[in-house]
């Protein structure tokens, strides 16, 4: 039996919620992209009981706050960047 089989699901959904919540935090915008989509996948994985085990505060996070950032409807990374100017 391998060591990812054993890993309680509802544990690794919140591990990998907060993982993405402190990418977040400090303003890692891809590492946190990266890791709340696999939190999504877990999450969208488990049954109705177990995500009512998972604390509501990373639930909202999850569902709702970083929608705004990450959802569909979000700007495109990298469309308000300037490029600088290099010296000569």
């Amino acid at each position: 039996m391998s060591e990812r089989s054993s890993v309680d699901p509802v544990k690794e959904a919140c591990r990998m919620i907060r993982l993405a919540r402190s990418y977040w935090d400090a303003h890692r915008n891809p590492a946190c992209r990266t890791h709340r989509e696999m939190a999504m996948r877990l999450y969208e994985g488990l049954s109705r009981e177990q995500r009512e085990q998972v604390p509501q505060v990373l639930r909202v996070w999850l569902r709702y706050r970083s929608e705004k950032y990450f959802g569909p409807r979000r700007t495109p990374p990298g469309t308000g960047r300037r490029k600088r100017r290099q010296r000569a």
